[in-house]
């Protein structure tokens, strides 16, 4: 069995309550999809949690970031808790962000990245085309990014976003993960102490709008997102 976890963006709570289930469920081997870094005020926690571990890690579009001082190009909210994390980040976990790949392949036909084949880092895919797939080598594919959870057939390939344990999206604030067993995957959430979470970004001194979003599960500002097939042209 592996667990796949994803888009943990500074939330060491959430990551300790996931980590706590997967432990619980008897699985030995975790992959992280990328997204340390960004939003959340917990940065190094996460970075310490996942190197102790040997948790094998890609990067994501935030890790970039903050990795190579960089700027996210559509969020102001993004980058007010980017700036906060340029503060407080080790240097030691900041090189390690930036040195994790952006590809993950497990043989015979398993590909992993953070947002999708065209772009590893930062292709977003809220809309799955079985022809997008089907060019690709490979049959399963897993990704991160969206913060929406979920598993799909697509003609003669599978695709599985195992959803985000520090900020999901898709209108259930529960941390998500998924646990690959054989030809199987199944979708995983688990309840974690928001308050806690939401008390650690009040000490960091982050705005309540940065963070309330967690208890509803959204995007910044309340908006859920979502994933479907779409019909190939």
């Amino acid at each position: 069995m592996i667990a796949l976890i994803s888009d943990i963006h500074g939330n060491a709570v959430a990551l300790r309550a996931v980590l706590r289930e997967i432990d619980a469920l008897g699985v030995q081997h975790i992959i992280c999809l990328g997204d340390i870094a960004g939003y959340g005020p917990q940065v190094n926690e996460c970075c310490e949690t996942l190197i102790a571990r040997n948790i094998p890690t890609l990067i994501g579009n935030h890790d970039h970031y903050l990795a190579f001082n960089e700027p996210c190009p559509r969020s102001v909210s993004a980058n007010t808790c980017l700036d906060y994390q340029h503060r407080v980040v080790k240097p030691e976990y900041k090189k390690w962000l930036g040195e994790n790949p952006t590809h993950l392949d497990l043989p015979p036909d398993i590909r992993m990245v953070h947002g999708g084949w065209n772009d590893p880092i930062d292709e977003y895919l809220y809309e799955l085309w079985p022809s997008y797939f089907e060019r690709l080598d490979g049959v399963r594919f897993f990704s991160g990014h969206t913060h929406v959870q979920g598993f799909w057939q697509l003609g003669s390939k599978t695709y599985c976003n195992p959803g985000s344990v520090g900020q999901p999206r898709d209108g259930n604030p529960d941390a998500a993960f998924a646990i690959l067993e054989g030809d199987r995957v199944n979708l995983h959430r688990v309840a974690y102490d928001v308050d806690e979470m939401a008390d650690a970004c009040r000490h960091a001194g982050y705005d309540e709008r940065l963070f309330m979003n967690l208890y509803q599960g959204t995007r910044i500002g309340g908006q859920v997102s979502s994933v479907g097939i779409a019909r190939d042209r």
